[in-house]
């Protein structure tokens, strides 16, 4: 059952069989259908969130009501409001599936528990949340100096999976451009090619 999971720590750390049993235990499977919430804006994100199967996206909602995504996460991929979870103060962003999902949620005593039992897990994590900041800092810099086009190759090469899997006004959304405009740039592609 978790078999993704410990090969997704093992990537990072090694485990001994009772080290991966001790985590596996403080675990807890969830099942998400699609459209329905994770976590909601105002919640306190009491859980971190490994996919085991499906897809999910983290988003934030503007004053306007605007949707802006932050975040797909489909299988392998851990997804959670790390603000919230870490100060247990009321999230600012929404999780929701996209499709029919199965999540494995840590919660946050289980988190402190889990580091302070087996010290490697600090190394993972620091490492997972490395990664994380090196991905946000790239796509900061990205939609500060790309065009739209540049943003979306990026976008293709960097996440070719998302394509057949995510609505294309959630792809948009997480360009920072207008559906009428990423549909006019797949147009232009879709040309020259």
């Amino acid at each position: 059952m978790f078999e993704r999971l410990i090969a997704n720590v093992a990537r990072r750390v090694e485990l001994n069989a009772g080290e991966q049993e001790y985590f596996t235990s403080l675990l807890q499977v969830k099942t998400v259908r699609r459209r329905q919430f994770l976590l909601q804006e105002g919640e306190v994100c009491r859980n971190e969130y490994f996919v085991n199967k499906g897809c999910l996206r983290a988003y934030v909602t503007d004053a306007r009501g605007t949707e802006h995504v932050l975040q797909f996460a489909i299988e392998d991929w851990w997804i959670g409001d790390m603000h919230s979870f870490i100060t247990q103060t009321p999230a600012r962003i929404t999780i929701d599936a996209l499709e029919d999902s199965e999540v494995f949620s840590i919660s946050r005593s289980g988190w402190d528990e889990l580091m302070e039992r087996v010290p490697k897990f600090e190394r993972f994590f620091r490492m997972l949340l490395q990664g994380a900041f090196i991905t946000l800092q790239n796509r900061v810099t990205s939609a500060l100096s790309a065009t739209a086009e540049q943003r979306y190759a990026e976008f293709q090469e960097r996440y070719p999976q998302f394509e057949q899997r995510v609505p294309q006004h959630q792809v948009a959304s997480y360009l920072g451009i207008t559906p009428e405009s990423l549909s006019r740039i797949r147009k232009q592609r879709a040309k020259s090619s």
